[in-house]
C-alpha cells in the first residue's frame, strides 16, 4: 500500500466579527475574486488561484480560523490519512460532499496543539465569468484587476504555546511534512520551524510564544506577489487606503520579502510575500538557527515586526 501525501496548502476557513469590513480588505485591497457565495460563507480565490477557492470567510460571534485546508496528491489519500490518523490515536471527523462549496468529501482533525486541519482531494476548478477571465488559458483571472493582485496563496504560519518541536514532529511522522529550517533552543527545544511538502521553502511555519492566550493560534496567513516591484506597489495601495502595514523587510530565514497587515473585519494578518528560495534536493539538511542569530533569522533587513504581545495581536484557530 502507498503512503497517502499531501500535495499542497489548500484554503483557509475564516470566521470574522465584521464580514462587510473584511470582504472590503480582501475583494477590493488585497483585490481576492469571489467565486461564489452559499450558506453565509463567501469563497475566494486569488487571480493565479485554479481551485474553487483558498480563503472562505463567514461572519461570527469570534474572529478566528476555522481550520486549515491541505489537498491530498491522491483521492485514495483522504480515506488513507483517515485510517492511518485514527490508527495513531488521532480523531478524525468527515465533511460530507459539498458541505463545503466546490469541495468533495474531507476529514478533519486537530493536531496536539488543536489547530484544525482538512484533507481533501476533489475540488471544482470553475473558469471565471468572461468579463474577468484571463486570456490566457493558462490563467484564471485578468491579472491587476483590481487591488494588490496577489497571484495564489502560499503558506500558513500557527502559533502556539504548546511544544513547538512536537507540533514539528507531529507535521512530519504522521503528515509527511520535510522539515527545512528551525530554530533550536539551548534546551533543545524549537522556537520555530518551517516545513513544506512544494519545493518551497515552506508550505506551513510553526512559531512557538509561552505567553500565547491559546494553544492554537495564528501568526498569519500568506499571499504570493511576483517580485519585489509587485511588494513596493502592495504598499502604496495599503497607505492609499490608509491601512497601517509592518514592512518591506527581508527574512533571513527563507530569504523571502515581506509586508504584514491585519484585516480590519476580523484581526487575521495578512503577510504578502515574494522572492524566498526553492528546494529541489532530495537529501536537504535543515538548516539550523539558534535564538542569537534571530535578528538575522527574522529581519535580515527592514521593518521590524513588534514582538510585544499587545502590539502584535493573533487570533485564534
Amino acid at each position: 500500500m502507498s503512503i497517502p501525501e499531501i500535495a499542497k496548502l489548500g484554503h483557509v476557513g475564516l470566521i470574522t466579527t465584521d464580514l462587510e469590513k473584511s470582504l472590503v480588505f480582501f475583494k477590493e485591497v488585497v483585490g481576492l475574486e469571489e467565486t461564489e457565495v452559499k450558506n453565509g460563507t463567501v469563497y475566494l480565490r486569488a487571480w493565479g488561484d485554479f481551485e474553487h477557492h483558498t480563503l472562505s470567510i463567514r461572519e461570527g460571534s469570534e474572529s478566528c480560523v476555522d481550520h486549515i485546508a491541505w489537498k491530498a496528491k491522491r483521492e485514495e489519500d483522504v480515506e488513507k490519512f483517515a485510517e492511518l490518523l485514527a490508527f495513531s490515536g488521532t480523531e478524525v471527523t468527515w465533511v460530507k460532499e459539498g458541505e463545503e462549496a466546490g469541495q468533495g468529501s474531507a476529514i478533519r482533525f486537530q493536531l496536539p496543539s488543536q489547530h484544525t486541519f482538512e484533507i481533501y482531494f476533489k475540488m471544482d476548478k470553475p473558469l471565471a465569468d468572461e468579463d474577468r477571465r484571463s486570456v490566457l488559458k493558462n490563467q484564471t483571472y485578468k491579472s491587476w484587476r483590481k487591488g494588490i493582485s496577489p497571484r495564489r496563496i502560499d503558506h500558513v504560519n500557527i502559533l502556539s504555546s504548546y511544544d513547538a518541536k512536537e507540533i514539528t514532529n507531529y507535521l512530519i511522522n504522521s503528515l509527511g511534512f520535510k522539515l527545512r529550517e528551525y530554530i533550536k533552543a539551548p534546551d533543545d527545544s524549537y522556537a520555530g520551524s518551517w516545513l513544506s511538502v512544494t519545493n518551497l521553502v515552506h508550505d506551513i511555519a510553526v512559531s512557538f510564544d509561552p505567553t500565547s492566550p491559546t494553544e492554537n493560534q495564528i501568526h498569519h496567513i500568506s499571499y504570493w506577489l511576483d517580485d519585489a516591484q509587485d511588494l513596493l506597489r502592495a504598499a502604496d495601495i495599503l497607505s492609499e487606503n490608509g491601512i497601517k502595514f509592518k514592512g518591506p523587510g527581508k527574512h533571513g530565514i527563507s530569504q523571502a520579502m515581506y509586508i504584514y497587515v491585519e484585516d480590519p473585519g476580523s484581526g487575521l494578518r495578512v503577510e504578502l510575500f515574494t522572492g524566498g528560495y526553492l528546494i529541489f534536493e532530495p537529501d536537504w539538511d535543515p538548516i539550523e538557527w539558534t535564538l542569537d542569530e534571530m535578528d538575522i533569522g527574522f529581519t535580515y533587513w527592514g521593518d521590524q515586526m513588534d514582538t510585544n504581545r499587545e502590539n502584535n495581536p493573533t487570533i485564534k484557530a
